[in-house]
């Protein structure tokens, strides 16, 4: 046996006072041990790095009204925020079940909800879609309650290897699952013009998709690649070079958003994935069961609205929401990702 004490290893130095590079920040890839630290920036309305806020919490728990002993459901694990208020209201007692594609983060959260206690007896958690919510609830249900947030989670945001902001360097990718589909770059690829442009106006309302569809697809044709996010926001800025100067950085700020969302749900199928989820809702809910989704842009809200709408005249749902429930104006300062969030809820006949 090998008695040689084991080489401490320090921590790698970055430039400057504050790391700047993603992997740099270990004290935010760790809150558990820099509470301080996270404390602080959140404070300031800010996200930590490898952490994701949840969002309309308190609004969440009121409506849903988790009883002990009950089984419920979180369609869309991420960070385990929203799971880990719910497994509190159980109080031991009853089961959940979670959901989320991502391997990469969905094995992370397992390990945090372990390590507070959320063990296989009253937690399980599957990598997988939920637009196969039927399957689960055929193990796990019918379940009394049903939480599904649409958001993409910060951890995926911040991540620039997952190439899902166009704020930082990384591979345009988007992908919610990295083992499975195309990358965005590889969509850009072999899309048209026209194809484009519609993906641009459907999925994100964008006011100039004519332009920036003409960009993106004249620079594919001359050879040139878009295989990373700055090159895409390039490509963006310069397709809007003739707005007024003292609007266009906020205007290619906001086509960027727009775009980058547009690009997403089209290479995860969002709406399709959506529609199906919507679909299948009624069946996995118990009578009384209760279901709330947060949705963040307007066509995902408009598919469930009309979902619930519908489901409510068949007489499946015997009540929904009839207006919105947004986060409270301290939240949103809090928190600047919760400003788009819009919450619907349904309660099963």
């Amino acid at each position: 046996m090998d008695n040689q004490e084991q080489q401490h290893k320090r921590r790698v130095r970055y430039k400057g006072t504050h790391p700047k590079n993603y992997k740099e920040k270990y004290k935010e890839h760790q809150p558990e041990k820099y509470a301080d630290t996270v404390a602080r920036v959140i404070q300031k309305g800010s996200t930590p790095a490898g952490m994701h806020i949840s969002i309309c919490v308190k609004e969440i728990l009121e409506f849903l009204q988790i009883k002990p002993g009950q089984t419920g459901l979180d369609a869309t694990l991420g960070y385990g925020g929203h799971t880990q208020q719910m497994l509190g209201c159980l109080e031991q007692k009853g089961h959940i079940y979670a959901l989320d594609v991502d391997p990469i983060e969905s094995a992370r959260t397992k390990e945090r909800l372990e390590r507070l206690g959320y063990g296989p007896d009253i937690l399980t958690i599957k990598q997988m879609n939920f637009a196969d919510i039927d399957k689960v609830a055929a193990e796990g249900g019918p379940f009394d309650f049903i939480l599904a947030d649409l958001g993409v989670s910060s951890m995926q945001i911040d991540n620039p290897d997952r190439g899902f902001s166009y704020k930082t360097e990384g591979p345009l990718d988007l992908r919610m699952n990295p083992e499975k589909g195309i990358t965005a770059a590889q969509r850009l690829k072999t899309i048209s013009q026209e194809e484009l442009q519609g993906m641009l106006m459907e999925n994100a309302d964008e006011p100039y998709a004519d332009k920036i569809a003409k960009a993106v697809v004249s620079e594919i044709k001359k050879g040139r690649d878009i295989a990373t996010t700055q090159r895409l926001r390039e490509v963006i800025e310069d397709s809007l070079k003739f707005i007024p100067a003292d609007i266009r950085k906020e205007t290619v700020k906001k086509s960027c958003q727009r775009t980058f969302q547009a690009l997403r749900i089209d290479i995860n199928s969002e709406f399709d994935v959506l529609y199906e989820f919507l679909e299948k809702l009624p069946d996995a809910l118990a009578k009384g069961g209760r279901v709330a989704i947060l949705t963040f842009h307007s066509g995902e809200d408009r598919l469930v609205k009309k979902s619930f709408k519908y489901f409510q005249n068949e007489g499946i749902y015997s009540e929904i929401a009839t207006d919105v429930i947004r986060p409270s104006a301290e939240e949103c300062s809090m928190n600047s990702r919760a400003r788009s969030t819009k919450m619907r809820w349904a309660i099963k006949a």
